[in-house]
């Protein structure tokens, strides 16, 4: 099976790093490339010249790198914290830009169509808050609307695992081994 691992953490040492780490260990037997979009200084503004270009069905060079790379993949997992309740900006930016109309969805007559259909994305998150915290003020759904549906789905991919992990900033090494078991398992 053919796995790209889109991640965004600008810490090597981070939760989300061992995440990364873990996974693409576990998944040696696949074929897996990973784009760590700070290790690349991956731009993520949306430029006049970018919409210009997907209205016209082109892109940039960086962009087309990574919808080919989209493409080539049977799975793709995005690895992320949750900061201000939403995907960092490199990482909203990389969805901006890549995920552009004519690769990623279109509209025929009016209905929205997903276009990366036959592919698998798996999410892992962590966050700050208790899933309780999280739970109590509506945020576990805000977060699986607005980047489930939003996004994913909405591009065709079929969803296969969410995974949150709270209290990421007070992780014992005990928990993080357990998160990585839970991640692997996915896979």
């Amino acid at each position: 099976m053919k796995h790209l691992i889109i991640y965004a953490h600008p810490n090597p040492y981070s939760l989300n790093a061992q995440f990364k780490n873990a996974l693409a260990n576990h998944l040696h037997d696949h074929e897996v490339i990973l784009r760590d979009l700070n290790e690349l200084n991956f731009n993520p503004v949306l430029s006049l010249e970018d919409m210009a270009g997907q209205r016209k069905g082109e892109v940039a060079d960086d962009v087309k790198a990574e919808q080919e790379l989209i493409i080539w993949a049977d799975c793709i997992t995005f690895i992320y914290p949750i900061w201000w309740t939403g995907l960092p900006a490199i990482m909203k930016g990389y969805v901006d830009r890549v995920f552009s109309y004519g690769f990623a969805y279109r509209y025929d007559q009016g209905i929205q169509k997903g276009l990366l259909t036959g592919k698998k994305a798996v999410i892992i998150n962590t966050h700050g808050k208790s899933h309780e915290e999280y739970n109590a003020i509506g945020m576990d759904r805000a977060l699986e609307l607005t980047s489930d549906k939003g996004i994913y789905s909405y591009c065709g991919f079929e969803i296969k695992k969410h995974l949150f992990f709270d209290r990421a900033d007070r992780v014992t090494p005990e928990m993080a081994e357990k998160w990585i078991d839970e991640i692997v398992s996915v896979y």
